[in-house]
């Protein structure tokens, strides 16, 4: 009998974060249990939903830093706050575009998106970012990104600013990977494919 949907609970300003004690995940509408994702590890056991009528264009692999500088927060801590990311973004082995602050994706087809998050989980361990859903708010070129509506970051490794920081504006680069999916309304007409990762 299939599962219910779980219902989203408020995170942080308007966020929206998803059960952590869901495993599954949820693809264009559909849930699938972490057995049948293949390659894609199921990392944090949080439900992420895609929305019902979005396909998956590409899942695309990253690697880069997440890069942090020494500053004073919102009560006056000095800290590791989060500046950008600095990221490859490869396909089948090879480098086919660039993330950066944005944050965006840029593809060498010309194409690029840059999205909003509005809902996270946290990652596997707690030296890793979370995973994200984030809302496309702008988007330029022609090519693979151009119907791009929504995208996810998933299986997330390292990228956590970890230790103290002790000279106001120096600067922390943190190792990361990830895959990001994009996924585009089906209703649009254009074709829809899956490519594998290219690790």
């Amino acid at each position: 009998m299939p599962r219910a949907r779980p219902t989203p609970r408020l995170f942080g300003r308007g966020v929206k974060r998803w059960p952590e004690n869901d495993p599954f995940v949820f693809v264009g509408g559909n849930a699938l249990h972490g057995s049948d994702l293949g390659r894609q590890r199921t990392g944090p056991d949080a439900a992420y939903a895609c929305g019902a009528g979005r396909a998956a264009v590409a899942t695309i692999h990253a690697e880069g830093a997440q890069i942090y500088e020494c500053k004073a927060d919102s009560g006056g801590k000095i800290t590791w706050l989060f500046r950008e990311p600095v990221a490859t973004l490869i396909l089948n082995g090879k480098t086919i575009g660039r993330h950066y602050a944005g944050p965006t994706w840029e593809l060498t087809d010309g194409s690029a998106v840059t999205g909003k998050a509005v809902s996270n989980a946290p990652g596997a361990t707690a030296g890793d970012i979370p995973w994200l859903k984030l809302d496309v708010v702008n988007r330029r070129g022609n090519g693979l990104l151009s119907n791009v509506t929504t995208v996810q970051r998933i299986n997330t490794r390292g990228g956590v600013a970890q230790g103290t920081c002790d000279q106001l504006g120096s600067f922390l680069s943190v190792p990361y990977s990830a895959d990001y999916t994009f996924l585009s309304k089906e209703d649009q007409d254009h074709p829809v494919t899956m490519p594998e990762l290219g690790r």
